[in-house]
């Protein structure tokens, strides 16, 4: 058995999958935090079914390059049944896609969630009434809390073994009759597009590019036909033939909604006070600055407290083992390498990465995220961007791969590339470590702050600069705004430890074998001749001791590797007393803006080219350069 979750963005496809396949996708309470499918195998009452969850989707005739993948697997997957995610809240409209979902003729049931949501806005809905009139099982779910879903996965277990389809909407007159002569012709003519003839006939009235072109291609006999059955429906009602399709579908969606829903007045609580302030014209920036500095002082304070007796700790017990063996023998500089690597996860990274994390995660499920993409748009704006692209940047200071996948969202191509191009630049959460774990632990939290503060500064620059010589330009912003919520404990920890679990099976083996290798090479006595190699750039250019070379290239692996190998190669934690003050701030603004890690290279080598992904790790490479020649330069004339 295979079941798909489908639906409209931020309706809670996410959170279901994640109550019965184990916490494996991200969540996140802002439209577009899903942009591929996820799968997962769950042990539903005893029997083994695969479910699937699918980026939401507005609409199957969307033109979202974002909705793509969800789109493309409903309409030619291999599943049995769909489970259908509708917000209770807004039920008319995500009823348009339940219609559409229903002409696919696939066995299907309906997940009513947000049920608390919908009572919150005094709106009561009779499940029942609503069964009846779409004529599939309707199961009331509050996903959040785990509400309704045995009950959900009994009845999608039930139904998918009866297969029946699900009964197909009847729009007026004319649509009808449309929809009748199209889907003739194609069934005349033996044409397979893969969806019943009905749906394709809808798509080919629609003016779906991607239907007519493969339909038109095979059978070009159609084409008469279809522009016949166009004429005749926008005669009839004088508008568009797309128009009069979704319209009528959005007439019998809210005509249900109006048959099985009583709307009583909502109750205004402090969701609605504190909307008022945060997305106020006076106050929604002030409260903007001091949620993010709140993040930053609490991840630096929490972090500094920390990591010292760790540090401590690790010290100790490296000298204590690494003392019993022979000084200068292979298998102390192994076990030497071993411990570092094993240290340098534990007391340098862990100690800013997970409250980082936790505290992204709270800004993300309390729906503050969209808030913030609101107050900024006129900011975006001005540098020729869309106001949905700080989503994909503010992604990005969790971690760059997602962010980058996230652009999908984005409408415009031009807002794409350009909003790649700075994700790219944007301090993900390694980078922010080595921020923390270097500046801001030897120099202070201010000096820390600075480097986001002049990070912010090139991201917007670049974005103005890239804008003026892309070509177009953005659209206003259309934004769902989901309601404010109050985290669940449960899923901050799942949502900290899916991307916590990352680092412990991937980058954590890079930063032991990476410690050892850097061990190897210098009992090998290698090192030197590298760092040699790149002194013209680490010495001369840059101002660093000739030792951190190696650390910079270990750093495209991972970024949290530059950290943990600049204690080794330095040999010692207290990096302050070897390093000044300029080499330092040097150091840290080279990481966090050269070349992205090889993940992240590689991602933007999917969504954006081979091309574009040379261009920008050129670009970071000159820019960088730039940067921190100048800091160097600055930081002589200050002293």
């Amino acid at each position: 058995m295979k079941f798909v979750l489908a639906g409209q963005p931020n309706s809670g496809k996410s959170t279901i999958f994640n109550a019965v396949a184990g916490y494996r996708a991200a969540t996140a309470n802002f439209p577009g935090s899903s942009v591929s499918f996820t799968t997962s195998r769950a042990l539903i009452l005893g029997r083994e079914v695969e479910v699937v969850d699918l980026p939401g989707v507005y609409s199957l005739t969307s033109a979202d390059a974002g909705a793509g993948e969800g789109e493309s697997y409903l309409l030619g997957g291999d599943y049995d049944l769909i489970i259908d995610v509708v917000d209770a809240s807004r039920l008319g409209r995500s009823l348009e896609l339940t219609l559409q979902l229903l002409e696919l003729r696939r066995p299907m049931i309906v997940a009513l969630n947000m049920m608390d949501e919908a009572e919150r806005r005094g709106i009561s809905i009779d499940a029942a009434a609503l069964a009846r009139e779409l004529g599939v099982p309707v199961i009331d779910t509050i996903a959040r809390r785990g509400q309704g879903l045995r009950e959900l996965f009994r009845t999608a277990l039930q139904h998918a073994h009866l297969g029946r389809p699900a009964p197909v909407p009847s729009f007026d007159r004319e649509v009808e009759a449309a929809l009748h002569s199209v889907s003739s012709a194609l069934q005349e003519v033996g044409a397979d597009s893969g969806v019943p003839a009905r749906f394709a006939a809808a798509k080919l009235i629609e003016g779906d590019s991607h239907f007519r072109r493969s339909v038109f291609d095979q059978y070009p006999g159609l084409e008469p036909t279809v522009a016949a059955a166009v004429a005749d429906l926008e005669r009839a009602h004088g508008w568009s033939a797309d128009q009069i399709v979704s319209g009528g579908r959005h007439a019998v969606a809210h005509a249900i909604e109006e048959r099985v829903s009583v709307h009583g007045s909502p109750s205004l609580g402090w969701r609605e006070w504190l909307d008022r302030l945060l997305l106020g014209p006076w106050t929604g920036g002030v409260m903007m600055v001091a949620i993010l500095a709140a993040l930053f002082w609490i991840v630096f304070g929490v972090g500094q407290r920390i990591e010292g007796p760790l540090v401590g700790v690790f010290e100790r017990v490296i000298a204590t083992a690494v003392g019993h063996l022979e000084p200068g023998s292979l298998v102390a500089t192994l076990a030497h390498g071993v411990l570092m690597g094993l240290a340098g996860g534990v007391a340098i990274v862990l100690p800013y990465l997970i409250p980082f994390l936790l505290g992204l995660a709270i800004l993300e499920d309390t729906g503050y995220l969209p808030r913030l993409a609101y107050i900024l748009d006129s900011l975006m704006h001005r540098i020729g961007l869309h106001g949905k692209s700080v989503l994909p940047l503010i992604l990005g200071y969790g971690c760059s791969v997602p962010a980058i996948m996230s652009t999908r969202i984005l409408e415009s191509r031009r807002d794409r590339r350009i909003t790649g191009v700075l994700a790219a630049f944007i301090p993900c959460s390694a980078r922010s470590v080595v921020i923390f774990g270097l500046v801001a632990a030897y120099l202070g939290p201010l000096w820390a702050l600075t480097i986001y503060v002049l990070n912010l500064g090139v991201v917007v620059v670049l974005g103005s600069i890239l804008s003026r010589r892309m070509r177009g330009s953005s659209p206003g912003l259309i934004l769902e705004i989901p309601e404010l919520s109050v985290p669940h404990l449960r899923t901050l920890v799942a949502k900290t430890w899916l991307t916590l679990r990352e680092f412990i099976t991937i980058a954590w083996p890079l930063l032991v074998a990476s410690s050892v290798v850097l061990g190897l090479l210098e009992w090998l006595h290698a090192h030197d001749e590298i760092n040699a190699l790149l002194s013209p750039l680490t010495v001369a250019v840059l101002g660093l001791p000739s030792a951190v070379g190696m650390t910079l290239v270990f750093g495209v692996l991972r970024k949290e590797l530059t950290l943990v190998m600049l204690v080794q190669a330095l040999g010692t934690t207290h990096v302050n007393e070897v390093m000044t003050v300029a080499q330092l701030m040097t150091f840290t603004l080279f990481v966090v803006f050269y070349v992205p890690c090889v993940a992240t290279v590689a991602v933007m080598a999917r969504e954006m080219g081979w091309r574009d992904t040379a261009w920008v790790s050129g670009l970071t490479i000159v820019m960088v350069t730039t940067i921190a020649v100048a800091g160097r330069v600055a930081f002589a004339l200050v002293s």
